[in-house]
């Protein structure tokens, strides 16, 4: 069966098209799912509709995907740190493409049209899962692509269990190991990972495997850059215990409860405004509650993100006397950030580094 590819007219079509139809956010599951039909039904008539100097046939006798006329494996991530890992792995024989534009939330983010399309091009896909992108099975399911190769990266690893009272609307999370079973909600777990340096070592293990799976030829040279950042990811976590078990407070205030897995590895102790999913401001009981935690703690130093308004955290900072400052979840670097060369080895020293600074005043 052939294999249909849009060219650049037509992808940009169906974007202007579809570019409003949303599978996820704050739907009910029957409304994403139409939604999510419509999306489809709208990708397919207009390849219906065009001629055929507007599609190129694409057929593959051996019924594997084909790379790209450069040769390059064709990887699509689902956000900043599942894009990093998996350009580091690819090195020169991948192409990998960030579905999460620079700058914007990957929790509020839903794919589009040209978002399939990249999709149906692909030959690997990679994604953190444990309920991080709420969008992936519906989106799965809607693909013909059946010689994708899909790399969940958080699948096999030990979670975090988040128990939040009044989730999103100011409630909060206490964190404790958790291992995700198939009868566990994808909602009831911390999807943030990959800021345990060793947890983001399995991570890239796992995404090294799909590569391995999507281009056996070049397997050797995969696991050689699989290893050669996993040095890196060991060195990142000697450097932070080292520092960490230093410091003179081990309670921090983050805008969101986004540093469970760092905050469990290095002995810390984590209150976040909101709970694991940025997604509204607190109301004034959880407010108090954190000001009042601040009092107790003589916390100096309120941590918000780049991605996020760092109004609230600002309030709480004037109420107790306290500062601010940037604690970057990786969710997602800027274009600033980007241009520098900044990646996640470099951001999370960065990170270190604050808290170094905050957790000893």
């Amino acid at each position: 069966m052939c294999r249909i590819i849009l060219t650049n007219r037509i992808e940009s079509s169906i974007v202007v098209n579809a570019n409003q139809l949303h599978f996820y956010g704050g739907m009910n599951e029957m409304k994403k799912r139409v939604t999510l039909l419509a999306a489809v039904l709208l990708f397919l008539v207009a390849c219906t509709g065009c001629g055929k100097t507007d599609i190129e046939a694409r057929t593959d006798s051996s019924g594997g995907n084909q790379v790209d006329q450069d040769g390059k494996l064709q990887v699509v991530a689902s956000f900043y740190p599942m894009y990093d890992f998996a350009k580091k792995i690819g090195g020169d024989y991948a192409e990998v493409k960030n579905l999460v534009p620079s700058g914007m939330e990957p929790h509020d983010w839903e794919p589009g049209a040209q978002d399939l399309v990249a999709l149906e091009r692909a030959d690997l896909f990679v994604y953190n899962g444990a309920g991080m992108e709420h969008w992936t099975e519906d989106v799965l399911n809607a693909l013909d692509n059946q010689d994708l190769v899909v790399a969940e990266a958080a699948k096999d690893l030990e979670l975090l269990q988040s128990e939040e009272s009044g989730h999103g609307h100011g409630g909060h999370s206490h964190n404790h190991s958790h291992s995700l079973g198939q009868g566990d909600s994808e909602h009831s777990v911390d999807p943030h990972v990959w800021l345990d340096p060793e947890k983001a070592k399995q991570e890239m293990k796992a995404i090294l495997d799909g590569f391995v799976q999507a281009d056996p030829e070049h397997a050797e040279y995969y696991r050689k850059n699989y290893e050669t950042y996993a040095g890196q990811f060991d060195t990142l976590d000697e450097n932070y215990r080292e520092v960490l078990q230093q410091v003179k407070n081990k309670e921090l205030i983050t805008a969101h409860e986004a540093f469970g897995y760092l905050c469990h590895a290095y002995g810390l102790e984590q209150q976040g405004i909101e709970g694991v999913v940025s997604d509204s401001e607190p109301d004034a009981a959880r407010m108090e509650e954190i000001i009042q935690f601040a009092r107790e703690h003589q916390v100096k130093t309120i941590f918000f993100e780049e991605l996020v308004s760092p109004k609230v955290a600002e309030t709480i900072a004037d109420e107790v006397g306290a500062k601010t400052a940037v604690l970057n979840t990786l969710e997602g670097l800027d274009q600033e950030d980007l241009e520098k060369g900044e990646d996640y080895f470099s951001v999370m020293e960065r990170n270190l580094k604050t808290l170094e600074q905050a957790l000893n005043e």
